[in-house]
């Protein structure tokens, strides 16, 4: 009997839920669950393989195939599923650590029908047992970053072998791939690491430079990418060095490195710190830094050549096929190009509306008009030019128009701002959805986000040609406005007064289009429109200091002040004011002091009194950071009485916030009630609900520090319950945490461990690293409390090297509560048991740092 074939949509039942493929969504009961697009292809793929184990890269591939994205965003992805699916002892849903995710339902699988499959079927869930993690959780895996590729590797094979044997070489330490644009650098890279990934037993670590412009912002990128934050005093090859140092050997891939080879100072710097590492790089130049191996990347052989053509061809055109008529055509195509990837590639394209003899004839007729292209290119970069020149001619005048304005964009755009750049004037003479589909079908614009707003972006290399054009029709600078204007009515949206939902959405754009941010402030500030550059940084630093692109916001902050000269003293005042509240959060103290006091000074000239209280506030953070909570306290003091001044009553209600805070710390705990209440009652008399709850939950604090725990879990569950309310997440994870020492301290280890993975899920979900940390530390008291002492150190380890990473200390009080928690774990264990737990934890990955507290104490020590 053959196979039977299903034809028809299906549906996915497993336990409770219907995975429904025609809506496109999960229904529980019949009611829809709603998830977010990412989690929902998340799921489908997960519940079409049930009961295999799904390796990361395999389900980041099938969830994200057009982008290169990090472990942290499938995290976030299965962490909001478990979430929606009631999933948090992981009965459907099962992460086998080091390995991948196994779907353990039983799933079966249903033609759609009209009505609800629950109401035929009775399903139970199914597991397999023997995969159920018991044994304690060991040091994290290796990294292992790296694009996968979306097509396979064509007559590379003599060049990979010799690639990788240099590589390996004791006496090579860096290894630059080089060669003209389209020559297929990238792609060889990736393919030298794949195949020697097992060598570097600390990591491979993909690190793409292709938007960034500024030297300056290279080594952020690279701490960007292994996820070090920056802290003061140390360079960031030194936090590299730290990182990696006794880890073993890792690879460190760069690419697109010709636009910032001031940065190859960086590089040489990393790897002397750093013994262990070596470096991987492609670049249209050399770096030349001492003990660099060139590797130059030579043009495909004529077979690779036309075996590439055939591949891309059969792409956009499944029924072509190499035959005795069309091969010598082929040959000769691939000939004329020089066997350049890219050239390659664009040209095969075109075999969805031309025969290979036609494309042949309109190539060798432009070749022939463009012989006098710019002499200085290499010659090989000049043919290829000349091909995206032939690609360019099959262009209208309005698609030409479309696609030398949309090389304003880095990184991509949307419909919506690809509109309002590229057709301000309504001058385009096209459709932008139709100029847009046919850019796209040439091959010269492609697609990198098929699932919420579609995103559109060029290669590198052809929109470098797309900047030639613009440069030459004299559209330019009125392009680049127009872009600049985009990104600034982007930034400014998020306004001071966005609550947390609308908040999180601002901040998940400015997330995507940061490369046009940096994009648009370069061209703002080469042009000297400082008018735009300083509303512009104004606006984005909220978003660089909650991100934490402090290093970023500071050079560019540094820039447009120096820019700005003497004039314009209010926006100065203003800069040098979010340039203190930045180096603060680094930790920078003697800058963030000078910079908070040039603020104060301008505004004093000003006789701005809000801005002097403003600087004052400030002045008073970076004090009560750095542990001088006198002069803290002093501050906020002054702050308050310019407030009262003012009258300014939302800003009296933040400042008794925080001075509550510090007056706490001293010991006060009367004036810090006292300020609390002042402020609560402002807060709800303004209908400010989450400030008002922040000081409700702050004054459970000062009733724990006091002994009184009936009444700190009082206000601690009010604020729970009004964060819950208001939809802020960030404060019912903290409300959460708070209520789990109370649990902990109260013998409730159940409840304690409850709310620890709930506020533990909510912050991974936020990315909020510092509420993780606290998350962990709670975890780590409980298992101390429980008896468990390795697993109590275990997890103090990694919380601590969490804070140590983002350099968010905990305060001095906070730190020797901690301790003295976890003495008795020393105590207990030898020495060499109890530093081993520690190291374990301190070399931790965040992801199995989190999936270790999550796990049930008595399963995380079993074995």
């Amino acid at each position: 009997m053959g196979t039977h074939l299903e034809t028809g949509p299906l549906n996915y039942q497993f336990g409770e839920f219907t995975l429904d493929l025609v809506r496109g969504c999960v229904l529980k009961a019949g009611k829809e669950i709603k998830l977010r697009p990412k989690v929902y292809e998340t799921l489908k793929y997960l519940v079409e393989h049930p009961g295999r184990l799904i390796g990361k890269p395999e389900l980041m591939q099938a969830v994200w195939p057009d982008a290169f994205v990090t472990d942290d965003s499938l995290v976030q992805c299965t962490l909001e599923l478990r979430r929606a699916l009631d999933d948090r002892s992981q009965q459907l849903l099962k992460t086998v650590p080091r390995r991948g995710y196994l779907f353990t339902a039983e799933v079966i699988r249903r033609p759609t029908v009209p009505f609800p499959l629950t109401d035929l079927l009775d399903l139970s869930d199914g597991h397999d047992p023997s995969l159920v993690k018991t044994g304690r959780a060991k040091i994290a895996s290796k990294r292992h970053d790296l694009p996968i590729p979306r097509t396979s590797l064509i007559g590379r094979e003599q060049q990979l072998a010799e690639a990788t044997e240099l590589l390996l070489r004791g006496d090579v330490r860096l290894l630059s791939l080089t060669g003209p644009g389209g020559a297929g650098k990238t792609r060889l890279a990736i393919a030298i690491a794949a195949a020697i990934a097992n060598r570097f037993t600390a990591g491979v670590q993909f690190v793409s430079l292709a938007s960034i412009t500024s030297p300056d912002l290279v080594a952020t990128a690279v701490a960007d990418a292994l996820e070090i934050q920056q802290v003061a005093n140390r360079t960031i090859p030194q936090l590299i060095g730290d990182q990696l140092q006794n880890s073993g050997p890792f690879l460190l891939l760069l690419d697109n490195f010709e636009q910032v080879l001031p940065a190859a100072s960086v590089v040489a710097e990393t790897l002397e710190a750093c013994p262990s590492l070596k470096a991987l790089v492609t670049s249209r130049s050399s770096l030349r830094i001492y003990g660099e191996q060139e590797f130059p990347v030579a043009p495909l052989e004529q077979n690779s050549a036309i075996e590439l053509f055939v591949q891309r061809a059969a792409a956009v055109w499944p029924d072509f096929a190499i035959t005795s008529e069309n091969v010598p055509v082929v040959q000769e195509i691939c000939s004329r190009l020089d066997g350049l990837p890219l050239a390659i590639e664009l040209a095969a394209a075109r075999t969805k509306v031309l025969s290979p003899s036609a494309i042949l004839d309109r190539l060798q007729s432009r070749l022939q008009l463009l012989t006098g292209g710019a002499l200085d290119l290499p010659e090989r970069q000049q043919t290829l030019r000349k091909t995206i020149d032939w690609s360019h001619s099959l262009l209208n005048e309005s698609e030409r128009r479309l696609f030398r304005r949309f090389s304003a964009f880095v990184g991509g755009c949307t419909l919506e701002a690809a509109e309002a750049v590229c057709n301000t004037s309504r001058d385009l003479g096209i459709d932008l959805f139709e100029g847009l589909s046919s850019l796209l079908d040439k091959n010269l614009v492609h697609r990198v986000d098929r699932t919420g707003d579609p995103r559109f972006a060029m290669l590198e290399t052809i929109r470098e040609y797309a900047i030639e054009r613009l440069n030459d029709s004299g559209e330019q600078s009125a392009v680049r406005r127009a872009h600049a204007a985009y990104c600034l009515v982007l930034a400014e949206e998020g306004n001071p007064e966005l609550g947390p939902a609308d908040r999180a959405r601002w901040l998940a754009q400015c997330d995507v289009e940061i490369d046009n941010f940096r994009s648009a402030l370069d061209w703002l500030f080469q042009t000297r429109e400082l008018d735009w550059g300083l509303r512009l940084c104004v606006a984005l630093f909220r978003f660089w200091d909650m991100r934490e692109h402090l290093t970023e916001g500071r050079i560019r902050l540094e820039t447009v002040l120096r820019l700005a000269g003497a004039d314009r003293s209010k926006e100065r005042a203003r800069v040098s004011f979010f340039l203190g509240a930045l180096a603060t959060a680094q930790g920078d103290y003697p800058a963030a002091e000078r910079f908070l006091q040039q603020s104060l000074s301008l505004y004093e000239e000003l006789s701005d009194e809000s801005g002097i209280a403003a600087s004052l506030n400030a002045l008073a953070v970076s004090a009560r950071d750095r542990g001088d909570y006198s002069a803290a306290q002093s501050n906020f003091e002054r702050s308050l009485a310019c407030w009262r001044m003012l009258s300014d009553r939302l800003a009296i209600a933040r400042c008794l916030h925080n001075l509550a805070n510090v007056v706490k710390v001293r010991g006060d705990y009367p004036r810090a009630l006292w300020a609390l209440r002042e402020a609560t009652e402002i807060f709800e008399q303004l209908g400010d609900r989450s400030g008002a709850t922040w000081s409700v939950n702050q004054q459970g604090d000062i009733a724990r520090e006091q002994g009184d725990l009936d009444a700190a879990r009082g206000l601690y569950q009010r604020a729970l319950s009004a964060f819950r309310e208001a939809g802020d997440p960030w404060g019912s994870a903290r409300s959460l945490t708070d209520l789990a020492y109370l649990d902990c301290a109260q013998g409730d280890h159940f409840a304690a461990h409850a709310a620890c993975r709930e506020a533990l899920e909510i912050f991974a979900g936020l990315g909020h690293r510092r509420g993780m940390a606290r998350a962990l530390e709670g975890s780590a008291c409980l298992a101390m409390a429980q008896g468990y002492a390795v697993r109590a150190l275990t997890l103090a380890a990694a919380a601590a090297h969490l804070r140590h990473l983002i350099s968010a200390h905990l305060p001095h009080a906070e730190q020797s509560r901690l301790d003295q928690t976890l003495l008795p774990a020393w105590e207990s264990l030898s020495e060499a048991d109890g530093q081993r737990a520690w190291a374990e934890g301190s070399a931790m990955s965040l992801e199995n740092a989190i999936q270790y507290s999550l796990e049930e104490p008595w399963s995380a020590i079993s074995g």
